[in-house]
């Protein structure tokens, strides 16, 4: 069947969709918790493990992606392996990460506005969990929502565009950093752990979320114009990058500050830069490269959750109004703009909740990547003859390497481990986007079972 969308995307805007989309935010406000929560050392640790889940994991998409280039990713190729069910458990849950970095980002935007222009917001509204919430933090996160919702309805290639401009300017704030703590770091704060081996697993919960982008490359495979080989290993190279990315941001960090300004900055990341050049300015350039993995992530996480929403509406597991393509954009304009007003009105709810949203989104991504991983192992076996173009060896260990991992990654959210969700605010977040889920499967499924016997009937 002939693809809806349009083949506007090159390798190289696949390539920086996919670091931008790992790059976001994460690395500019959540270094100092890494550092003064696990050490230098145990930070490192903690992003090479979980580096090499992530690397596993993208082995299976990479395949994957390249043997069934359908929109939709993850989704596609679990509904290809299992029962329509267990299909849809795998795109709601990563949709529910996607969901989490949105809205993340739509919170971060005013607050990094704040650190570059301070300003004295008006027109308090509430209080959540101690927190002010502002109508004119408000506006900006909202405005932000808005901005990056239209730049993808009129078209993927606009946004791909923005996506690899903003994202090289990332990587060179970035090795700007490091260069500084090559020359003026002090090696001796290079504290090699901190809280034992917990600090190390509450640093390795943050992982998912961090790294959760990679698999936007197989949401937008009908729209790649390149061999369906390439996009495996550009899938590969994306999170390895990302993956040096952060272990150098970690390095930056823990040279740039001493113990006991970590334990103070708001913005770990910008305050090393000021400590390493000497310079206030230096602090607003990296922040604004903050600024740019805001944008970067937000846009490619609304390309990749438009998608899954397309895929599963096609299929008729949700609302068939999500299945829209835009006659003139060739865009999925109905789940582009319910992203956005869910990035709208995320602000709304303050810092504190949107936290909670983050760590309970990170249990869905690595939901995700477990039914991913098990759907690989299961077509190797039940489909030995599927074309591979990027067909990795031992590929049967791989699987199930990624499955073990991704296994041992769900068991550090549950009750006990010192890095659990919360209870009751994170573990009911779950249970709510779950329940909505399963009312919106039975709804679209008794629905589905009406019109076949109507159309039974009349034939």
């Amino acid at each position: 069947m002939k693809s809806q969308f349009n083949k506007t995307m090159n390798i190289v805007d696949v390539l920086f969709l996919a670091i931008g989309a790992m790059l976001g935010w994460g690395w500019v406000v959540l270094s100092g918790e890494w550092v003064s929560t696990a050490g230098f050392i145990g930070s490192i640790i903690a992003f090479v493990i979980g580096g090499i889940l992530v690397i596993v994991i993208g082995l299976t998409y990479a395949e994957l992606a390249s043997a069934i280039p359908e929109t939709g990713g993850g989704f596609v190729f679990v509904k290809k392996a299992f029962a329509p069910g267990v299909a849809f458990i795998s795109g709601w849950s990563v949709l529910f990460g996607y969901v989490s970095v949105i809205t993340f980002e739509a919170v971060a935007l005013p607050t990094v506005i704040d650190y570059v222009i301070p300003f004295q917001h008006q027109g308090l509204l509430w209080n959540v969990a101690g927190w002010d919430v502002y109508l004119t933090w408000v506006l900006i996160g909202s405005l932000g929502s808005i901005i990056l919702t239209s730049l993808n309805y009129f078209g993927v290639k606009p946004a791909a565009v923005l996506q690899t401009v903003f994202t090289i300017f990332i990587v060179a704030v970035g090795l700007l950093l490091v260069g500084g703590a090559g020359f003026n770091g002090d090696f001796s704060q290079l504290k090699p752990f901190e809280n034992g081996a917990g600090g190390t697993l509450s640093v390795l919960m943050m992982i998912p979320f961090l790294f959760v982008g990679f698999d936007v490359i197989p949401q937008i495979a009908e729209e790649v114009k390149a061999p369906a080989k390439k996009i495996g290993s550009i899938l590969v190279v994306s999170i390895i990058a990302s993956v040096i990315f952060y272990l150098l941001i970690v390095f930056g960090v823990a040279t740039g500050l001493t113990p006991k300004e970590l334990s103070t900055s708001s913005l770990a990341t910008a305050d090393a830069m000021v400590n390493l050049f000497g310079s206030g300015g230096f602090g607003v350039l990296l922040v604004l490269g903050g600024v740019a993995g805001i944008i970067t992530s937000w846009n490619a996480f609304i390309i990749g959750g438009s998608r899954i929403l397309y895929a599963m509406a096609k299929n008729g597991m949700i609302s068939e109004w999500f299945a829209y393509i835009h006659p003139k954009y060739k865009t999925p304009t109905h789940g582009i703009l319910f992203l956005g007003v869910l990035a709208f009105v995320a602000p709304l709810l303050g810092r504190p909740a949107l936290q909670w949203i983050v760590n309970a989104g990170g249990i869905g991504v690595v939901l995700g990547y477990l039914l991913v991983a098990i759907s690989f192992v299961k077509l190797r076996k039940s489909q030995p003859d599927l074309v591979r173009p990027y067909r990795i060896k031992n590929g049967i260990a791989i699987g199930v390497t990624a499955i073990v991992l991704s296994i041992g990654f769900i068991l550090i959210y549950m009750p006990g481990m010192p890095s659990s969700l919360s209870w009751p605010s994170e573990w009911l977040i779950v249970l709510a986007w779950y329940v909505i889920a399963a009312v919106l499967y039975f709804t679209q499924k008794r629905k589905n079972s009406v019109i076949t016997y109507q159309a039974e009937k009349t034939n």
